[in-house]
């Protein structure tokens, strides 16, 4: 890992299991908002999904993926709860924020990629 992933908003998001930054774009700013702890029970719904895509584009620019271990690891969910961590995955895929890197993997390989790093992404556009 390299200085610049380390200053960047969404590493320390990860690094330091924070809700995930929002980004608001208005006319030619983009703004970065930073949220404050809180826990997985806390965060809503579009928290959770934000923070599932995000995690999976830092993962992919890291040339890994997003899986049940690493979204444990994100939140912080012990090892025994890997129920909770599925849940968050089916949310992130659902609102089509992240999809399944190979579609023919056992369940327990799962590999998760951002929407837009999928090879037919750029087809739908």
């Amino acid at each position: 890992m390299n200085e610049m992933q380390r200053i960047t908003p969404v590493f320390q998001a990860e690094y330091y299991q924070l809700p995930a930054p929002m980004f608001e774009v208005a006319e030619e700013t983009t703004r970065a908002i930073l949220f404050s702890h809180r826990p997985l029970t806390r965060m809503d719904k579009a928290d959770r999904i934000r923070a599932c895509y995000l995690h999976a584009c830092l993962k992919y620019v890291n040339r890994e993926y997003l899986t049940n271990t690493s979204v444990r690891e994100r939140f912080g969910i012990e090892p025994q709860n890997i129920a909770i961590a599925s849940r968050l995955i089916k949310e992130a895929v659902a609102a089509d924020a992240i999809v399944l890197h190979d579609i023919g993997a056992a369940p327990k390989l799962r590999k998760y990629i951002p929407w837009w790093a999928a090879p037919d992404a750029d087809e739908s556009i």
